[in-house]
């Protein structure tokens, strides 16, 4: 089994972070909590500025499950076609937005069961949105934070279950509301698949990565 990092290592690189992005924010564009889950349960095997595209028109025009539901399914393919998988992100949806009218009064749950229980929405979904929207210290594992996770050791773990609670577990909690974040814009801009930037890594000094770039 991997060990993480000391402690006091963690803790400085999560200072480090804080210190170039205080308040990191999710890329997703949303205007309410049932545009966040709509947003991010279409980015499943998508980039966030595809869906972004895509979205723009949607959700002026279906801001709301209600809205959704009266648009249909073929008006929301028709804003979303530019996306991978997006005839079952559509029926995912609707069901969604169908569930949340009938059961919920329109409005989105603030519990992890109940975002769960709704069509197309996983763990990670539910994650993101009970730390974007309610700012729960919730930890959204993708594929770059289990990446950084990994490679840093600040969260090794062998599956996404595993990376989120090392994650839980080592982070210092003055830093658990965004430590997702961080760790995401980390892995999209800096610690990248492939050919990872370290020479312009504020944390190389600190990460023990042995495949460093120079």
């Amino acid at each position: 089994m991997v060990k993480p990092l000391p402690y006091h290592q963690i803790y400085e690189i999560f200072e480090r972070f804080e210190a170039i992005d205080p308040e990191p924010k999710g890329e997703l564009e949303h205007v309410n909590a049932y545009t966040l889950v709509v947003a991010v349960a279409l980015s499943a095997q998508a980039t966030d500025v595809g869906v972004n595209k895509a979205t723009r028109g949607l959700f002026a025009v279906a801001d709301t499950p209600q809205k959704m539901l009266d648009l249909g399914e073929d008006g929301v393919i028709a804003h979303i076609k530019t996306i991978g998988l997006y005839r079952n992100k559509a029926k995912n949806v609707m069901k969604l937005s169908r569930i949340l009218v009938d059961e919920y009064g329109g409005e989105v749950p603030s519990s992890r069961a109940a975002l769960e229980g709704l069509p197309g929405v996983g763990r990670k979904t539910a994650n993101v949105v009970l730390n974007m929207w309610w700012g729960h210290p919730a930890q959204a594992v993708d594929t770059h934070i289990f990446r950084v996770g990994n490679r840093t050791r600040i969260a090794p773990g062998k599956d996404v279950v595993a990376v989120e609670r090392a994650v839980e577990d080592n982070v210092p909690a003055r830093f658990q509301r965004h430590a997702h974040h961080w760790l995401i814009l980390h892995g999209r801009y800096t610690c990248v698949a492939r050919k990872p930037k370290c020479g312009a890594c504020p944390i190389a000094d600190l990460c023990p990565f042995p495949e460093k770039t120079a």
